[in-house]
């Protein structure tokens, strides 16, 4: 109840209020810590066992059924085209004859250093 208090301290607490106090006094005030100290502990017992004013559960409501599951649809088949035609515009660029090589930048160099006949 006191925690780390010990009997040499239990015991000078004692002694300081039988000096203050005095030994007719220390009986009355024995008696109205008794009387607040269990008050103060009717009062913590008493909120502790309140219950928040919480409205009772209804019962006239029925449950709700969750709303039915949505049929999966099938795949679009449109995109699945596009990625085909896209296949295929890269295929038809490879029948293509290629284009004649243009000069290199360092073929132009070379040109323009040579020296006049």
């Amino acid at each position: 109840m006191f925690g780390n208090i010990g009997i040499t301290e239990f015991l000078l607490i004692a002694v300081i209020a039988l000096l203050l106090f005095g030994p007719k006094k220390l009986p009355e005030l024995g008696r109205a810590l008794g009387r607040t100290l269990r008050e103060f502990k009717q009062g913590t017992r008493e909120l502790m066992n309140d219950e928040p004013d919480a409205a009772p559960p209804r019962k006239d409501v029925t449950p709700q059924e969750p709303p039915a599951a949505v049929p999966a649809q099938a795949p679009v088949q449109a995109p699945a085209q596009t990625t085909g035609d896209q296949v295929q515009a890269p295929a038809a660029a490879q029948n293509q004859p290629a284009a004649p090589k243009s000069e290199t930048p360092a073929e132009n160099r070379a040109d323009q250093r040579r020296l006049p006949d």
